[in-house]
């Protein structure tokens, strides 16, 4: 699902239906791989469900803030292409497994870590990542150097390379990656190159 020269994926949290299609565009075309629509944002199952066979070959349309149960059901049915959650709950990961999807389950602890990967969870979202810093990701690589984590939670333009760079496989970004103020005011061709220079920030040293 991600790369190692594009490890971001961008959190759409609280955006218009109508801008969404823009966003996505843009957002795609400045080298963003992969996109999560959070499932608390209104009108996010449609959101997705319009979108999805509009998001190009390569790309990926998710959804995230799933937090049981029902909503990874909801999500299924929308055709969510992957799903992200800010907990772990294993009837998540196991719905997920069992319908052969992609899950980034949320964590904190080692225990968890552990936990979401023995689970069958693709990657674990270390959530919120800004409560230890980049320094937990180095330490928890040391233990569970096989289980890609991705780093949510004030991950910024300034600080992505030390995540990454501390053993983090990936990060997920929203307001920092987009511009909240751009996203609210579909200012689309700004969105494209807030992208594109978060995303060269990644490719850095890699």
């Amino acid at each position: 699902m991600l790369t190692e020269n594009a490890p971001v994926i961008g959190i759409v949290r609280g955006v218009r239906p109508d801008y969404f299609g823009g966003i996505m565009e843009v957002s795609f075309e400045a080298g963003l791989d992969a996109m999560e629509v959070t499932i608390n944002t209104p009108g996010a199952l449609s959101i997705v469900s319009n979108s999805r066979d509009k998001v190009p070959k390569g790309k990926w349309l998710g959804m995230g803030t799933i937090r049981n149960i029902s909503e990874a059901m909801s999500a299924w049915d929308a055709g969510a292409m992957f799903f992200v959650t800010p907990n772990l709950d294993l009837a998540v990961i196991d719905f997920a497994v069992s319908r052969k999807i992609p899950i980034i389950a949320g964590a904190l602890t080692p225990t968890e870590v552990y936990a979401a990967k023995n689970a069958g969870a693709d990657m674990v979202k270390v959530f919120p990542a800004s409560v230890f810093g980049p320094r937990y990701f180095k330490d928890l690589h040391g233990p569970f150097d096989t289980v890609p984590l991705v780093a949510v939670g004030g991950v910024s333009l300034e600080n992505v390379r030390d995540y990454l760079d501390a053993g983090a496989s990936a990060v997920g970004v929203g307001d920092t990656l987009f511009g909240r103020s751009a996203m609210d005011q579909g200012q689309f061709q700004a969105i494209g190159k807030q992208v594109r220079l978060f995303m060269e920030q990644c490719q850095k040293n890699i």
